[in-house]
């Protein structure tokens, strides 16, 4: 006589499935939507969030404090007082700009001061622009972009670490750092000319 085979699903079992099942089905939601569930819903999905932004959060905060370890630290702390003041962000806005805001103000808080700053004309141009551009864009001149990005003072070197390496978009910008977008756009710039100059130095 073939003995049967039986299966027993405990209540463990069942819980632990439906766990998973939860998290995949939330996983494509927007972070909007998700972060509406956390609060109303299920607090662990807030896991969720944080494997969406830990990466590119640690890589913004490395880029502000120079030290991957204080990076570190400042990532992990932005989570915590993002999971607490939750019920404070507005669903209506855009919860990348929200939590991108929470690392800069933890970062600066980690920043002692500014490296000394270039002085720069609000009317100085160049015309190679085009091409530092390109370059900024181009994925196999990345390390040398933040590599430059390095040389050059924290109050320009973020703004266009934001719109270049973390995708964020001039009005993204100016509600991350509070400050108007004709500034962004003036910042950026700056950048661009200061980038130029440096990226030269240190390809020669």
């Amino acid at each position: 006589m073939r003995s049967a085979t039986v299966t027993i699903v405990t209540v463990a079992d069942s819980s632990i499935a439906c766990y998973y099942r939860s998290m995949r089905d939330n996983e494509t939601i927007s972070d909007e939507e998700l972060v509406g569930k956390v609060r109303s819903i299920d607090q662990e999905l807030y896991v969720l969030i944080v494997d969406r932004y830990q990466n590119k959060l640690l890589r913004y905060a490395t880029s502000l404090v120079k030290d991957e370890h204080k990076a570190a630290d400042i990532v992990q702390d932005s989570f915590i007082k993002a999971f607490i003041n939750l019920q404070g962000f507005n669903v209506t806005k855009s919860f990348s700009s929200w939590i991108y805001r929470i690392v800069h103000n933890e970062a600066m808080n980690n920043v002692k001061k500014y490296r000394k700053e270039v002085p720069l004309s609000d009317d100085v141009d160049f015309s190679s622009d085009e091409d530092i551009e390109k370059n900024l864009e181009r994925k196999e001149t990345i390390e040398q972009v933040v590599r430059c990005l390095g040389e050059i003072p924290l109050l320009y070197a973020e703004p266009i670490e934001l719109h270049f390496i973390e995708e964020k978009s001039y009005e993204e910008i100016s509600d991350i750092l509070r400050i108007p977008i004709g500034t962004v756009a003036t910042r950026i710039n700056r950048a661009k000319i200061l980038m130029k100059t440096i990226c030269q130095s240190i390809q020669k």
